[in-house]
């Protein structure tokens, strides 16, 4: 799926690196920052 600049992400849940489920529409309305380290094996 391809965003255009300005278009509201789709809602999704993720797992942190606490293992607690973390979904985007709980941050509505604040800037969010996603990182990914794939086999980093380390917490960011």
């Amino acid at each position: 799926m391809k965003l255009q600049v300005g278009q509201l992400a789709p809602d999704f849940t993720l797992n942190s690196h606490l293992n607690r489920e973390v979904t985007l529409s709980d941050y509505r309305g604040t800037n969010v920052v996603l990182v990914f380290f794939p086999l980093a094996w380390t917490p960011v």
